[in-house]
């Protein structure tokens, strides 16, 4: 194995060579950040790219780039070979993968040391023992660690399965030994239920994992996501940098995440930290890794309510929580173990300074089931305050190829209350756009009675339901501010330019008629993209114009305006300007997403403008087709 022959000045003991060189198999925001600390190191990077992100932050960071690949991750980030053959050909020493795509990939892993390369992450031997939920689970049980009462038979007959789960009693969680994401997961509450949970979970599992064997667990009915963060090296030491609380979860994903965990004492912290050391000492653990675990939080937190999930055997995503509380940067920890050297720091040495949150800001709209918004960020500011780890930049673009995360926000205080609060305001100001985001949805989740308390589960977001959901519209104070700003433009009788409370205002929010009071102009809180207003306000932004119908021959929806429900291109168009149309019948057909989306008329009448031909790549809120009432001349 190829080893680096400069020497570095380092607080890290046991070898005096770092890696010089390093590949990062993996692109975004993790990408960016692993080049930082590289780069602060004075490593020289290596990024790899697919077509799709040859304009990509990570790119324009890196000493070096490669292009190994069609947009698809299958044929780039996920072919293996491409990348070892870029390492070999620029020289890299090393290949950091990041998360996900090939990061708990053992034969990639191998793959690469087998090419004279240094992995930057656990052997894959570990990878391969922590790799499948049920062999892990018996392989912990085997070292001592408490694991959640369950199935992890090799008998997956579906009588038997379905023995198995009335004798755990329900309610139970069929689970994907290969599984992960909260993909080949079902929930049954029913022995009516099973088989069809279990049909329908093998599907999945085989879809995504190809490997459709399931494991059974008992479902708790209050429960906290518990992890802890351990790093081993090769001198036989292994350390846990203390816990993360990732219990606020949408759909098994992570929305917001935490450490210390609240409501954890030490006597309890003490316990599941020995036992996530005792997990990565039962595999011979080297480097950064996540032991994950479940606990039953009706009583609160207790030692003996903890159990065992599965481990994570790379970096998480959640990993800035544990560095803002411990003061480690895990990245720099993982190129010196990987260049040998034994830890910096033994377990005494480590403590806890003050409490941190993360909130992973999305390219997606809760108001349409969360679906993906992809384009063009012309406006990209996350604010200041919190650390913003991300890898896209404004002008950037959000593409359907990939995880669409814009950027994770970090912010650490003295308390879990300031923390939270300062996460809460620096998401409140944030301002994208014409991108729809998650924002409102995360600010409103901050600021939840049981979650602000510490008293939340798994479960927290699905009961909350559309109290979580941000408002459609700004408020009627930053709207009448808006039509000051606009000059007045398209107000009623009685308004005069800046006086308070004159008369009322129409305009046209992302294409939605509104009428307000006009207010005074107070402040810079407005950007003009393209002549309008962007209104920003609880993490939300809106394109505010005035409504002139007949001047500009804008018009609301309510008007007969069919607009663009989110970026795409027109692949067909169906009728013409002057045609006759009826209520339903379809104008245009838009694809998005990889779906075709039929736009179809809101009421009888006539195509009156049609500002947009086939092939034509449209925004969202963009006015496709306007139909007046009447009939063709």
């Amino acid at each position: 194995m190829r080893r680096s022959r400069i020497a570095r000045n380092s607080a890290f003991s046991g070898c005096d060579a770092v890696i010089a060189s390093l590949l990062i198999a993996n692109r975004g925001e993790i990408a960016c950040r692993i080049i930082r600390t590289a780069r602060r190191m004075g490593i020289r990077t290596v990024a790899v790219h697919s077509e799709a992100d040859a304009g990509a932050l990570h790119v324009a960071m890196a000493d070096r780039a490669v292009a190994i690949g069609p947009a698809l991750a299958r044929e780039s980030y996920l072919r293996g070979d491409r990348i070892i053959a870029a390492a070999l050909e620029t020289g890299a020493e090393a290949i950091h993968p990041g998360y996900g795509f090939l990061s708990e990939n053992a034969e990639f892993a191998q793959a690469v040391m087998d090419a004279g390369l240094i992995w930057v992450g656990p052997d894959p031997a570990a990878i391969t023992a922590m790799g499948l939920k049920d062999a892990a689970k018996a392989r912990m049980a085997a070292a001592g660690v408490p694991v959640t009462p369950g199935y992890l038979g090799a008998d997956q007959d579906d009588a038997h399965l379905a023995q198995q789960a009335a004798a755990i009693t329900y309610p139970v969680l069929i689970k994907a030994v290969a599984g992960g994401g909260g993909k080949g997961m079902r929930l049954v509450a029913d022995p009516a239920d099973f088989a069809d949970a279990l049909a329908s979970c093998r599907r999945e599992a085989m879809a995504a994992f190809g490997n459709d064997r399931v494991l059974i667990e008992k479902f708790i009915t209050r429960p906290r996501h518990i992890e802890v963060q351990v790093f081993g090296d090769r001198h036989g030491n292994i350390v846990h940098l203390f816990e993360r609380d990732c219990s606020l979860q949408r759909r098994h994903q992570k929305v917001i995440e935490e450490a210390p965990a609240p409501g954890m004492d030490e006597a309890t912290r003490t316990a599941v930290c020995r036992a996530a050391v005792d997990a990565a000492r039962a595999v011979d653990y080297v480097g950064a890794g996540t032991v994950e675990f479940i606990a039953d939080a009706g009583e609160g937190l207790r030692a003996d309510r903890i159990w065992f999930m599965e481990m994570n055997t790379r970096l998480q995503v959640e990993h800035p929580v544990t560095e803002a509380i411990t003061g480690v940067d895990l990245v720099e920890w993982q190129l010196r173990v990987a260049s040998g050297e034994a830890l910096p720091m033994r377990q005494e040495d480590l403590s806890i300074k003050g409490s941190a949150m993360e909130a992973r800001l999305y390219a997606e709209d809760p108001a349409r089931g969360f679906l993906p918004s992809i384009g063009r960020l012309d406006v990209f500011d996350p604010g200041d305050g919190v650390r913003v780890d991300t890898g896209v930049v404004q002008g950037g673009r959000i593409t359907p190829y990939y995880d669409p995360m814009i950027a994770k926000l970090i912010a650490h205080g003295a308390t879990r209350d300031e923390a939270r609060r300062r996460l809460a305001d620096t998401l409140d100001r944030a301002v994208v756009w014409p991108l729809r985001t998650n924002a409102g949805f995360l600010v409103k989740a901050l600021n939840h009675p049981d979650f602000a308390g510490g008293e939340m589960d798994t479960g927290l977001i699905a009961r909350a339901g559309d109290a979580l959901m941000p408002d459609p519209l700004p408020d009627n104070a930053g709207l009448g501010r808006a039509a000051a700003d606009l000059g007045g433009a398209g107000a009623l009788a009685g308004f005069r330019l800046n006086a308070p409370r004159q008369g009322r205002a129409r305009l046209l929010v992302e294409g939605q008629l509104v009428e307000v009071d006009v207010a005074p102009r107070e402040g810079e809180i407005f950007r003009a993209p393209l002549g309008h207003v962007l209104l920003s306000e609880h993490g939300q932004s809106w394109e505010v114009r005035p409504y002139r119908a007949a001047a500009t021959g804008a018009a609301a929806a309510g008007d007969g305006a069919v607009l663009a429900p989110m970026p795409g291109t027109i692949i067909a168009v169906h009728v013409a300007p002057g045609q006759s149309v009826s209520k339903g019948q379809k104008l245009v057909t838009l694809e998005a997403m990889k779906m075709e989306h039929g736009l179809t008329a809101p009421f009888d009448g006539v195509v009156a403008d049609m500002p947009f031909a086939q092939g034509a790549q449209v925004r969202e809120g963009m006015v496709l087709v306007r139909i007046t009432a009447g009939e063709a001349a």
